[in-house]
Parts: C-alpha cells; structure tokens; sequence
C-alpha cells in the first residue's frame, strides 16, 4: 500500500487566513494528501503568512524556519500577506521552495507538485492583477467550534501606516450565492455560529447578484441550523443609519461589533488618513447602544503613531475611556516599508510606545471588568469553545456579546449551546452556572 504523502500548515494573522488555510487543507484533502499537525515531521509545510506589523513579518519567518528544522527535506510552501508583499525576502529564507502571493492559493497543490526540493519558484502578481475573487471553498473546521465564513477579500482605503491594501489588493466581493451555499454546508456539519469575515468586510458589494452586507447577514439568517452570526472587525465610515437599522432586527445576530477605532484622537486619525472622526464613531456606538440590548464593543488601538504627542495620547486614551470597550487590541505603531507613514517624520521612541501601550493596556483591563459587572446575576446562552487546562471538568464558553464564561459541564461537546447564570468575575473570564441546556 502506498504511502500517502503528508501535509501540515502554519497560519498566522487574521481570521481571513485561517479561513484561507482551511480552504487549501481541503484542495490538499481531496488529493489524498495525510493531512497532519504543524509540529509534526511532514512532507509539505505551508506557512500562511501575516505581515501587518513588524512582528507578523518576524513571527513569518520563524515558523518557516521551524518547519525548515522539523524536516529539512520538505517542500516548503510559503503563501499569504508577506510572500506578497516580499516574495524576495521570502524566497531567501533556508528551505523556502515556493512563494505564492495572494490570489494563487488556490493554485498550491499543483503548483507544490511541480516543484523539487532544490528549486524555488515565485508566483506573485502585482496589486493591479489581483481583480477576481479567489475561490477557496471551506466544509468543515477541525478543532473550532465556530465557522468561519470568508465574503471579502482586499482594501481601497490606504490608511497611511498600512501594507494591508498593498498585500491583497483591490477590494472584491465573494458571490452571494456561493456564500449562502458554504453556510448552509457548515449548518448541515453542526456548526451553530458563523463568523462573517473579509479584510474590509464593510465593503462587501456583490455587483451581480446585488447584494450588499445587511442583505447577505440576512440571506445567512434565514439558514436552518445557523443560531449566531458573527462579524468580522468593521470599519466605522461603513457603518451608517440605515446599516444599524437593518441589522437591528434580526435576532441571530451576535450583539457584539469589533469597530475598529485606531486613535481616539481626530489629529491623529487625519494623520493616518483615517476616515472618520471621534464625534462620528461616538454617534455609532450610542445608536447601537440605543437599538441592540446587551451590546458590546472591543475595537483595536495603536500607540506610538508618528507625531503623536503625550497630548494625542491622552486624548485617545480618554476617548477609549468614554467609550467603555469590552476589550481593545493594543498595538505598538512599526514602520511599514512602502506606507506613507514610514516616511513622516517625528517617529515615536521604542520606550514611550511601550509607555503607552502598557497605560492602554490597564485601562483595558478596567473597562473590561467594568462590563463584566454589568451582566452579574444575569441569565444568559453560552457557545462552549473549549476545554480549561489545568481546570478539570471546566470549559469556557461565549456569550453572544463576546463575554468569555467559565463553567463546569459533563458530557456536553464543544461546539453546543447552553444556558448559564453569569455569577462570579474571574480574572479575564466570568463564571457561569449551568441552567438548561438549549441545543
């Protein structure tokens, strides 16, 4: 009996690349590759690489390298944000065989069967090419309990400090119909939630079918099965009246938004070519607030942008107080090569970032708890994700609103719905007593 050739892969950055390996896992399946854990000695490694700050790039090139050492003899595949933008970078690093830029991933298992070990080959197409949607199908997610649910896929918006647009190119849509038809199989394979994703998620525009993003969530809504849907991070110039009317009423949406905020300070949101201002994403947030119950909000934060002043600083600081977030991704402004704002000078020191990076962070940790207490005493479903380590017979569960529950639970799967009495805040979780189960 032949033996079948062995394949792993190593994803970083976004929910778009997970979503994106799992496609290429499938096209890799269904070429009766052995489909086997990233650490494990495999034939084929293929690194979905992430290069949206100075640390994707370096994390990127450590997992080839890792790879590189499991089994020097490997075909080493590297895919993703940073084969696109430094393919030659990329093609340099010890055992690299293949860079494939974005939109050429649907190509992999061809292209990785025509390639010996002592070859390197690029296949990266400039930002101008990258016009059509890449259709990478997705049935299943092992070891998730949620599915995620690729529609979108590049950027327009060219924020100064960002490759992103660079990297995956023009803003293009996923067919409706497409989109319906892998939620449907994700209903049919016992997934409850979905998670609606895409680089610009609130761009999303399917010309043919003339369908934009509240009509698609409703589309997705209507499906048997499907119990939460789930978005993305939003863009806050998207979001307008009409938006958070529409999605308003429909039940199965996840009372949660991750509104991407950057800076709570409108000087620096210029800088950044930022589209919005701080008045305007308080007027969002509030008429959430005033149309969904229960709403939370987590946003992302960046410390440290050229020219902002301890000024700057405060007054976003204070802002992201005002606002009071679930939780905020903080992250250190790096220069990216070829962004504007690698250029502008008044670059801000290693040691006032980290400064203000660990402000936010505390701040953060506050506001959360201060959510947290909010829903004290309250009833409420639970998606359980996974088991706690180091705490036997506990699993952690979501809310809709994306609050983090502990509960102890016998013989229920990851993956089920059930019912809980929020009781306690402990540390970043609260924990939750079990009730009855909704499945």
């Amino acid at each position: 009996m032949k033996q079948r050739i062995k394949a792993a892969f190593i994803t970083l950055g976004c929910k778009v690349n997970i979503a994106e390996t799992e496609g290429m896992k499938l096209l890799f399946q269904k070429a009766d590759y052995e489909i086997v854990e990233a650490s494990e000695h495999a034939d084929v490694y293929v690194i979905n690489t992430c290069t949206v700050t100075g640390m994707g790039d370096k994390k990127s090139r450590q997992m080839i390298r890792r790879a590189h050492t499991l089994n020097p003899d490997a075909i080493i595949a590297v895919v993703g944000c940073f084969a696109q933008v430094s393919p030659e970078e990329t093609s340099k690093i010890e055992g690299v065989n293949l860079v494939l830029g974005n939109n050429m991933k649907h190509r992999i298992v061809e292209l990785v069967e025509n390639t010996q070990k002592d070859e390197k080959k690029q296949y990266v197409n400039e930002r101008k090419t990258l016009m059509e949607y890449e259709e990478l199908p997705v049935e299943a997610y092992e070891g998730h309990t949620r599915a995620f649910l690729k529609v979108q896929d590049g950027c327009d918006q060219f924020c100064s400090y960002c490759i992103i647009p660079y990297a995956r190119g023009p803003v293009r849509s996923r067919d409706a119909n497409d989109v319906i038809k892998e939620a449907k199989s994700f209903a049919l394979n016992g997934f409850k939630e979905i998670v609606l994703t895409g680089i610009h998620l609130t761009s999303y525009n399917d010309i043919k079918n003339n369908e934009s993003l509240p009509g698609l969530i409703r589309a997705v809504h209507d499906i048997e099965g499907i119990e939460r849907i789930r978005l993305g991070s939003l863009e806050p110039m998207f979001i307008t009246h009409e938006f958070i009317e529409e999605i308003s009423v429909l039940p199965k949406l996840c009372s949660h938004f991750h509104l991407s905020l950057q800076s709570g300070c409108a000087e620096t949101l210029k800088r950044m070519n930022r589209k919005y201002t701080p008045e305007y994403y308080r007027e969002i947030v509030e008429l959430m607030r005033e149309k969904i119950p229960d709403v939370t909000f987590t946003t992302d934060v960046m410390v440290g942008f050229p020219g902002e002043t301890d000024e700057e600083f405060y007054k976003s600081y204070e802002f992201c107080k005002e606002i009071g977030f679930l939780w905020i991704h903080v992250f250190k402004y790096s220069p990216r090569k070829g962004t504007a704002a690698a250029k502008f000078p008044d670059q801000v020191q290693p040691d006032i970032k980290e400064r203000r990076s660990k402000q936010l962070i505390e701040l953060a940790n506050q506001m959360r708890n201060k959510v947290f207490q909010q829903f004290l005493g309250r009833q409420t479903d639970i998606i359980l994700e996974k088991h706690i380590e180091g705490s036997p017979g506990d699993m952690e569960g979501l809310t809709s609103n994306y609050i983090p529950v502990a509960v102890n639970v016998e013989n229920i799967n990851p993956g089920e719905i059930i019912s809980v009495h929020l009781e306690t805040i402990e540390g970043e979780r609260m924990r939750g007593a079990v009730s009855n189960i909704t499945v």
